[in-house]
């Protein structure tokens, strides 16, 4: 992997990529939804700050915990336009965000708690498991996963 060099502002978007580990298309989806920015050369080539790294980092981490990316543009959208995002920018969305991801997190214990007896999805609260759900008991409760905080 390629060296961001220290003195580079401006980056092309396959040396974002390459760094940030996704592929250029996802720069550009990126870009379309207003969650990060390019700027365009003389010659009509996108460029990158190089702080987008950081923007997509955050982006990715987001993402493996479950946040959608309109809750990721919303919490970037409250990030200074100029300059550096600051810890305590970081911190503020952290905050915001502590709620869900703790909900998240308890579903997450349950699921995998029930996982191996019934995980209370549609295909078990059939008359075909009969262990499970003797007589279709969770089918009078409702559809899918009625075993499961929603």
């Amino acid at each position: 992997m390629s060296q961001v060099p220290k003195d580079a502002i401006w980056l092309k978007p396959g040396h974002i990529a390459e760094r940030a580990g996704v592929a250029v298309s996802t720069l550009h989806y990126y870009e379309s939804l207003g969650l990060i920015r390019s700027r365009r050369t003389a010659g009509d080539r996108r460029e990158y700050r190089r702080d987008t790294l950081r923007i997509l980092a955050f982006i990715r981490a987001s993402q493996r915990v479950g946040i959608t990316l309109e809750r990721i543009k919303n919490a970037l959208d409250q990030l200074p336009d100029q300059g550096v995002p600051t810890k305590r920018d970081w911190a503020r969305i952290s905050r915001e965000w502590r709620d869900d991801l703790n909900d998240r997190i308890e579903f997450l214990t349950a699921l995998r708690d029930r996982f191996s007896d019934c995980i209370g999805c549609g295909c078990l609260s059939l008359r075909s498991c009969p262990y499970s759900n003797p007589d279709d008991i969770l089918g009078t409760k409702g559809q899918g996963a009625v075993r499961l905080p929603s």
